[in-house]
């Protein structure tokens, strides 16, 4: 297989009804998001998409026919100290791929769902079950937990095991050759996003409630771990307040949320800033906003700077890993290095310009149309299509 996709290519003698088993994490992290939006595209293609995970993705659409839900159950026995999820998840993956006749097992995320497809593969074949393993890597799964000594063996095996490996962008693809001892072929496939869900909607009364006297909004949203930077957010804002009087919303939750909350009252700056918490309805918040703010230290793509981007926000973001391969530098926004506040600054004070800012969003707008899910299905349809081909081969089909 060529480790080129062209996301232009139309898949050809597909055979309507594939049957995949999609693991992934269920949460709003990013690749339990682009897993669950992956499945329902490809239900809305005759797919069908069997999830298998410990509880309902939080994306999941429940109204489609091609989508079904397989819970793993893993319980605790007094004999552990912690229950033995990955024995539990390649279980599942074994029973369901009998029952249902599932035609490939594609895994989100390395740790632990490559490993645990590897044993459910072998343990199939027992069985006389032949059934493809492609493995997505998304991020953190290679540039953090996986480089830890107590993970890297398996997670190189797992990885060299599997029928076919994507990663979410160019960078990440690097960091795993560079890291990892990896001998296969990786396709690179960014991330999507869904421009029906992701758009600009008509939410002045909100704007209105936030920003009473016509102030600039700026939004982050993140699960507050420390490689966010969310204290650089902070600062930017503080310093663009100085300037340009605006409001700023924090949207999730984790970790580092209670520290920044009690920074943010230690420099007084809590009147003009909002903590939302999770929220479903993101692209609401969004849809008012004139500025995001991305400064993390590590980042495979920046899904939420997409996500942002497709509702016309301008983001301003750092160099960190696959976002420069998103937000290109002066047209949908700025890419400044990491921990680089006061340029970060000097450029969203730019953006926020009124001679500027209409520029910006359309820039944004036009970067997010390239990452259509319309665009970047037919990849994974190509990676399907090769996968089970090559594996009929070496069976001898």
């Amino acid at each position: 297989m060529s480790p080129c996709l062209n996301s232009d290519r139309t898949p050809h003698n597909r055979e309507l009804n594939m049957k995949i088993g999609i693991v992934c994490y269920p949460t709003y992290g990013g690749s339990g998001v682009i897993a669950t939006e992956l499945g329902n595209g490809l239900a809305k293609k005759d797919y069908k998409i069997h999830f298998i995970t410990y509880s309902q993705p939080a994306r999941l659409d429940f109204f489609n026919e091609n989508l079904y839900y397989h819970e793993v159950d893993f319980r605790n026995y007094p004999l552990f100290q912690y229950a033995p999820y990955e024995l539990a998840l390649a279980s599942k993956m074994v029973e369901v791929a009998q029952f249902e006749q599932l035609d490939l097992l594609h895994v989100h995320y390395a740790i632990p769902h490559a490993s645990a497809a590897f044993m459910a593969r072998e343990i199939l074949k027992t069985k006389g079950i032949n059934i493809p393993v492609i493995t997505t890597l998304h991020g953190t799964d290679i540039t953090l937990v996986g480089k830890d000594p107590s993970y890297e063996p398996v997670v190189t095996f797992s990885i060299n095991q599997s029928n076919a490996v994507t990663a979410v962008s160019e960078s990440l693809k690097q960091d795993t050759y560079e890291h990892f001892d990896v001998n296969k072929d990786i396709y690179v496939i960014p991330n999507f996003i869904d421009l029906k869900r992701f758009n600009k909607l008509s939410k002045d009364h909100f704007r209105k409630a936030i920003c009473p006297d016509d102030e600039k909004l700026i939004v982050h949203t993140s699960n507050f771990r420390k490689v966010k930077r969310v204290e650089d957010v902070l600062a930017v804002f503080k310093g663009v307040n100085a300037v340009v009087k605006c409001k700023l919303l924090l949207v999730g939750d984790g970790p580092e949320r209670t520290r920044i909350e009690n920074l943010c009252r230690e420099t007084g700056d809590c009147n003009d800033i909002r903590f939302l918490g999770k929220l479903e309805a993101v692209e609401e918040v969004l849809s008012v906003s004139d500025l995001f703010l991305m400064p993390s230290e590590k980042e495979s793509f920046g899904l939420a700077a997409l996500e942002a981007m497709a509702c016309e926000v301008p983001v301003i973001s750092s160099d960190a890993g696959g976002i420069p391969e998103l937000n290109i530098d002066g047209e949908s926004g700025f890419v400044c290095k990491i921990g680089d506040v006061k340029d970060m600054t000097e450029k969203a004070l730019h953006v926020l310009k009124d001679e500027n800012l209409s520029r910006f969003k359309k820039g944004a707008l036009n970067r997010a149309k390239k990452f259509d899910i319309h665009k970047i299905l037919p990849m994974y349809e190509e990676v399907y299509e090769q996968t089970l081909a090559e594996n009929m081969k070496t069976l001898g089909v």
